[in-house]
């Protein structure tokens, strides 16, 4: 999600062979059901700069100390499938590179220098992001289902300060080196709003601008379920700053930010870098998101994305949620999409 290359030029690259060698083999008792479908976890939520406000925390090789202790939260692990694996209704801890967390009792306690705590990690926000948009009517009836499956997540496989939501094998891989990006619940987010994308428009990112609208997509999606799951940041961390965790380990500013989603930043400013140029969009949600309030912006950008093309501009996307917009809220609401857009430049 760093890296300046399109994401699915990354994908391409690897090979299945490569895939398949990173599949661990579930013991025997994973396809045994008899444990527990909740359960309990040590989490971040979301992440420990976010929740202490303190933004000299260090990754020192996965090593944990005191300074972390207030970061930890105690969660309720739903949905799981009664293995005693990581494994349920809306997400699968596929193959991990250390031990692979198990429990026949539910409990899945661990700290950050334990590799399982990633993998407790990954369950949780992958289904917290999944419940939130169900929360929305997203499947439930009212709403298209949006990627509303069990997702598979690999932690620690791409060996590279980098993640990644590959569509053509519908699986997430967290990467690992400076921050592990498992550690942060909005790097798992962000690749989770990739595979939102993918499951409403097969084959979706084609182009430039519809690379930055999903790069954008994902770390707003970040932001609105981690301030709808975890609350406010701690005072002083900006709750449109993506990423706070993972980026300590290459940002040297403050706040530390991978980027941010209330930046004064108009279509005339672009690189023509995904990441960069999602920064424009990602305004523009958020600016809905105030003016609407949370709920009705993210129902509207959420079901707009269904009327997406595979390789959409910045003019048609903006047009299809301005659409969305007036026939679930009328012309008002209409009204103040377009003007989110047109004040990033994008008409």
């Amino acid at each position: 999600m760093r890296i300046a290359s399109s994401r699915r030029a990354l994908v391409a690259a690897l090979s299945l062979a490569a895939l398949a060698a990173t599949t661990t083999a579930l013991p025997a008792s994973a396809t045994k059901p008899g444990g527990p479908t909740s359960g309990t976890g040590t989490v971040f939520s979301i992440n420990p700069v976010q929740s202490t406000g303190n933004q000299n925390l260090t990754d020192n090789k996965d090593a944990d100390s005191p300074a972390f202790a207030p970061a930890y939260k105690r969660v309720t692990l739903t949905d799981l499938d009664g293995t005693g694996h990581l494994d349920g209704k809306w997400a699968n801890v596929r193959s991990t590179t250390g031990d692979q967390a198990y429990s026949p009792t539910g409990v899945y306690n661990y700290n950050r220098s334990d590799d399982r705590f990633e993998q407790v990690m990954a369950y949780y926000w992958a289904t917290a992001a999944q419940k939130y948009i169900q929360s929305l009517g997203f499947g439930t009836g009212e709403l298209p289902a949006v990627n509303k499956e069990s997702q598979d997540l690999r932690i620690n496989q791409w060996g590279a300060d980098n993640s990644y939501s590959w569509d053509k094998h519908d699986v997430i891989r967290l990467g690992k080196g400076g921050v592990d990006d498992g550690e942060d619940g909005e790097v798992i987010v962000h690749e989770y709003g990739h595979a939102v994308h993918d499951s409403q428009v097969p084959g979706y990112g084609t182009s430039l601008d519809a690379g930055a609208i999903g790069e954008a997509f994902g770390d707003y999606l970040a932001v609105t379920v981690g301030l709808n799951v975890a609350g406010p940041p701690a005072a002083g961390i900006p709750a449109a700053c993506v990423a706070d965790w993972d980026s300590v380990s290459y940002d040297a500013t403050l706040p530390t930010c991978l980027r941010r989603i209330d930046l004064d930043i108009k279509l005339a400013d672009r690189r023509n870098q995904v990441h960069y140029d999602g920064q424009i969009w990602s305004r523009a949600l958020w600016d809905i998101r105030n003016a609407l309030g949370t709920r009705a912006a993210d129902r509207i950008i959420i079901n707009a994305q269904f009327r997406f093309a595979p390789d959409t501009s910045f003019g048609d996307a903006a047009d299809a949620t301005v659409v969305t917009a007036e026939r679930m809220y009328g012309a008002a609401a209409a009204a103040t999409v377009r003007k989110a857009f047109t004040d990033r430049g994008i008409s």
